[in-house]
């Protein structure tokens, strides 16, 4: 049995997908969302591990690894994959993604009085052989609630915990909500008993940190630090045992940990460019394909020796405005009046333009489906998936500009403003290797066919980090980006798409938002009923705003070599993923 690791899920990272060159492609229209791809979630092959091997991952990426080893200060999810075979979840997952017994801690959850135990399992020991205590489940709170903390898990969920915004404004020294009961034994007290203490990537961390590695290093200089760059200290299966520069991280067995003797003697995670994931693949140097392009599907669908497993990701794809900014002072988005996105009716013209489902099934092979919200279906009781949402419309496109005003007054083919100006969209999309300027251009050529010019920011595609920094600094450059979220276990949008979140780069606000946003996070929502009915509500109103356009969900498939066993993707799977994977032949 196996735990899935919940790092890389919970790290929110900006995800694009590219695509080969549309030309002539015929157009579809639907109003379903279909899933035709079918996967196992777990590699088929059994048997006996053979001791002593070394198993070898490609992550596919044109992301950037940054080196930094920690799920508290990590922000893509290049550095989550890589910290992977090292960290551990202190919890399991129902089907739900929700928090269950039977990890490292157990937790106990108390509805009447708000509160929450955690209590730490026996053996539970660092891979420098010092044993996890109630300290170090205490001790990220106190990181990440820090007035100091530069990173982005401060948010909404932490803040419902009694006495974090006292802390976090550094008016208490200690966060007065958490107790620590004894060696093993945490107590959290919350303000409201909300959906986001149950889920994973919620209100509760899941994840311990060694307070003795981090003593004494001031909190804003913990992720430039040794323990977050260098040597990372943990209590999974492996630890970090070597890091190869930017591209390549070593582990070996962790000789504590809880759990069975790990097989491997080695695991090599090296990331490699989209470009080279096929022909590595194809001349199998790695057992573990992560993140393989979908666009090339059908040249690495079939290779000899290799099973694909998958299921859907939580994650998707969309497009997002920006209307706003965000406000230092008051920390919080702020909707700009009169700016160039501003009016509703452009944006949905945008979403009925773009033919999703075409780019879904013709360009990515099945391996992506169209999105209709902005819930992902692995969210199966909140999910709608009768919901039609931005279906292939340019006729709706064109009557909907219209209606705003957005005409072709000099009968040019292109649009003038509603004061009769040129008009001209800036879009930002970031590097992604051939296919990313041959999606961004068909994309230009379908809102190109209902009147509307849009050009890319910058001029050209734009590098990962720099194309980060702009969304992060709301660079003016950009009225419209392509982006997409990986959401993780919780699907709350707050973090995404709340007034005070700095995720939220669209930077809409709206009063209906925020009461709909609240009373997904409010205690009424821990009813199944109640809870669809908010999403439900929630789903309409961001369909009906626009500030953010779905565009496709994502499907996770790894080509993972015969001779791997014990390798499991599941989001409900027990155990870090790595704790039990073994190789039953000496060669791929």
């Amino acid at each position: 049995m196996k735990k899935m690791l919940i790092g890389s899920l919970v790290a929110i990272s900006v995800l694009f997908a590219g695509c080969d060159e549309i030309q002539n492609v015929p157009t579809t229209q639907s109003t379903t969302v279909e899933q035709s791809t079918d996967f196992q979630p777990k590699v088929s092959a059994t048997g006996q591990p053979i001791d002593d091997q070394t198993l070898k991952i490609a992550q596919a990426s044109e992301g950037e690894f940054t080196g930094i080893l920690s799920s508290v200060f990590s922000q893509n999810t290049v550095d989550s994959q890589f910290f992977e075979p090292a960290n551990e979840s202190l919890f399991y997952y129902d089907e739900n993604l929700r928090l269950i017994d039977g990890g490292a801690a157990s937790i106990d959850f108390d509805e009447k009085e708000k509160q929450v135990r955690i209590t730490l399992r026996n053996r539970i020991t660092w891979n420098d052989g010092t044993k996890v205590t109630a300290d170090d489940l205490i001790f990220p709170y106190e990181v990440i609630g820090h007035p100091d903390y530069q990173g982005v898990r401060y948010d909404a969920s932490k803040q419902n915990i009694v006495g974090m915004e006292e802390y976090h404004a550094g008016k208490a020294s200690t966060i007065s909500g958490i107790e620590k009961v004894n060696d093993k034994e945490i107590r959290i007290r919350f303000k409201e008993m909300t959906p986001a203490i149950l889920q994973g990537g919620g209100s509760i961390w899941s994840d311990a940190m060694p307070k003795h590695v981090f003593e004494g290093i001031p909190v804003k200089e913990m992720a430039t630090s040794d323990p977050v760059r260098k040597q990372p200290i943990t209590f999974g299966p492996y630890y970090v045992s070597k890091i190869n520069g930017k591209n390549s991280v070593e582990y070996a067995p962790n000789p504590y940990y809880y759990g069975e003797k790990p097989s491997l003697a080695k695991i090599v995670m090296t990331k490699i460019p989209v470009s080279e994931a096929v022909p590595s693949l194809q001349a199998k140097e790695h057992d573990i394909y992560m993140d393989m392009p979908a666009a090339e599907y059908s040249s690495w669908q079939s290779v000899d020796g290799y099973e694909n497993i998958g299921q859907p990701r939580t994650a998707y794809n969309y497009l997002g405005f920006r209307l706003g900014h965000w406000d230092e002072n008051k920390n919080k988005n702020v909707m700009d009046a009169n700016i160039k996105m501003g009016d509703k009716r452009l944006r949905q013209a945008i979403g009925y333009a773009i033919d999703n489902e075409t780019i879904a099934k013709r360009l990515y092979n099945g391996l992506q489906i169209r999105a209709n919200s902005l819930i992902v279906p692995a969210f199966t009781t909140l999910h709608d998936a009768n919901f039609t949402g931005f279906d292939y419309n340019p006729t709706k496109a064109k009557d909907l500009l219209d209606e705003a005003g957005y005409k072709d007054i000099d009968e040019d083919g292109v649009r003038e403003d509603p004061e009769g100006k040129p008009f001209t969209i800036q879009f930002a999309v970031r590097e992604g290797g051939d296919t990313a300027e041959a999606l961004a251009n068909f994309y230009i050529q379908q809102w190109e066919k209902v009147g509307l010019d849009v050009r890319l920011a910058t001029g050209k595609l734009i590098e990962a980090r720099t194309f980060s920094e702009m969304l992060n600094n709301n660079d003016e450059r950009i009225d419209m980006y392509s982006a997409g979220w990986s959401t993780g276990y919780n699907p709350d949008q707050t973090n995404f798409f709340g007034e005070t979140n700095r995720f939220n780069y669209t930077h809409f606000v709206s009063k209906e938002n925020n009461q709909l946003l609240a009373a997904m996070s409010s205690s009424q929502a821990l009813n199944e009923k109640n809870a669809k009915e908010i999403y439900q509500k929630w789903q309409q109103y961001a369909f009906d705003q626009a500030f953010a356009i779905p565009t496709t969900y994502i499907y996770q498939v790894y080509p993972v070599s015969e001779r791997v066993i014990n390798y499991n993707l599941s989001y409900t799977a027990t155990q870090n993923r790595y704790a039990t994977v073994g190789v039953i032949k000496e060669k791929r």
